[in-house]
C-alpha cells in the first residue's frame, strides 16, 4: 500500500454515517474528555499502570494488549469518529474493564492526562505529514515530545513503530534534540529477535510486513 491508497483508505474510513453518535452514547469512549485530567485511576477504579495509544485506528493493537494484560490500564486515542468505531464495536464484545477510548486531537493531550498520570505512550504508524511546514504536527516531534514530558512518570517510555523510513530518521533525531534517550532502536524489528519478541502487531504492520516493507522501532526515555 503506497502513499496515496493509504489516504484514500483513511478518508473513507472517516466517512462512516452515525459513527459520532454512536461515540457520544457509547460507554467506554470520552468525547469531551477535559474533565479527565488526573482521576483516570477512578474511571479504572484501580492503580494499576495507564498506558496509551495515540492514534490507534482501528485498535487492534490496544484491544490486544487489554486483553493480554488484565493488571494494565490501557486508553485509545482516535481523532475520526469512524476509525473509532471499530474498536468501540469489538470492546463492546469484549467488555474488557481496562480498556477505554478517547474521541480527540493527540495536540490537546496535556488537557486530558495530568503530570506523571501515564505509564507508556505508543506510537503505532502515525500519520507522517510530509510536507516541512507540518512537521510539529508529527507525533514524533519534539513539540509532542515536550508534552509527553509533563503526562509520563519519570520512568516511562515512548515506543514508536512505522514502516516509513524517512519518518524514522526524523523521529529518531527529534529524540535527540528533544533531550530524550534513544534506548532501542532498530530499522528491522521483524529479523530483530531480541526486540520482536512478545511483540504485538497492528493492522497496519501485518499489511506491510506481508508486503516485505521493514518494520522500523523505537524506544525512548528519559
Amino acid at each position: 500500500m503506497d502513499m496515496q491508497d493509504r489516504m484514500e483508505e483513511n478518508m473513507r474510513l472517516r466517512n462512516v454515517p452515525g459513527a459520532r453518535e454512536v461515540m457520544v452514547e457509547n460507554e467506554y469512549v470520552f468525547t469531551e474528555p477535559e474533565g479527565m485530567k488526573g482521576t483516570w485511576k477512578d474511571v479504572f477504579k484501580n492503580d494499576n499502570p495507564i498506558h496509551i495509544e495515540i492514534g490507534m485506528g482501528k485498535g487492534v493493537f490496544i484491544t490486544t494488549l487489554a486483553s493480554m494484560n488484565p493488571d494494565i490500564n490501557y486508553v485509545g486515542i482516535e481523532k475520526y469518529s469512524s476509525v473509532l468505531l471499530r474498536a468501540v464495536e469489538k470492546q463492546d464484545e469484549l467488555q474488557l474493564p481496562n480498556l477505554r477510548f478517547i474521541r480527540m486531537d493527540a495536540e490537546n493531550i496535556n488537557e486530558v492526562f495530568g503530570k506523571d498520570e501515564v505509564d507508556r505512550i505508543y506510537l503505532n504508524f502515525s500519520d507522517p505529514w510530509p510536507k516541512d511546514r507540518h512537521a510539529k504536527r508529527r507525533l514524533t516531534s519534539r513539540q509532542f515530545f515536550a508534552r509527553y514530558n509533563t503526562i509520563l512518570k519519570k520512568d516511562g517510555l515512548v515506543e514508536f513503530k512505522t514502516d516509513n523510513k524517512p519518518l524514522f530518521e526524523f523521529s529518531v533525531e527529534e529524540v535527540k534534540e528533544a533531550g530524550w534517550n534513544l534506548k532501542e532502536v532498530t530499522y528491522d524489528l521483524h529479523n530483530d529477535k531480541r526486540l520482536n519478541e512478545g511483540n504485538v502487531m497492528t493492522e497496519y504492520e501485518e499489511r506491510f510486513s506481508q508486503a516485505g516493507n521493514p518494520i522500523c522501532k523505537l524506544i525512548a526515555d528519559r
